[in-house]
């Protein structure tokens, strides 16, 4: 299936995929790299166990980038992305959106956030 973007080229499906998970990289990458800047420890994969205990700042910046790469791949480097195409910004904000929902909810059941 293909789609066909405002600007006449066709689109892959999987161009819009990458752009959905490559705004849920940036969203992820936001609150890792805010703590790790702030100089506060904070979840991440690494800790002990993973994803509850605490990592340094340093590991959350680190993380915090990684996923900043990731999202820069996924989102400038497949396809021809285009904040100007609706549907293509669409997919971008949608994994934006679905990031940051899951990301509240299990961030927030460490910091009474819920």
């Amino acid at each position: 299936m293909m789609l066909v973007p405002q600007s006449g080229a066709t689109m892959h499906w999987y161009d819009y995929l990458a752009y959905f998970f490559g705004g849920a990289f940036l969203a992820n990458s936001l609150p890792h790299l805010i703590n790790g800047l702030s100089g506060r420890a904070f979840q991440t994969p690494f800790a002990k166990p993973p994803g509850k205990g605490l990592s340094s700042s340093t590991v959350n910046v680190l993380w915090g980038f990684f996923n900043l790469a990731v999202a820069y791949v996924l989102v400038v480097c497949v396809g021809n992305f285009s904040l100007h195409n609706t549907w293509q910004a669409v997919a971008l904000g949608a994994g934006i959106l679905v990031m940051s929902l899951n990301l509240a909810r299990v961030f927030g059941r460490f910091h009474g956030g819920l």
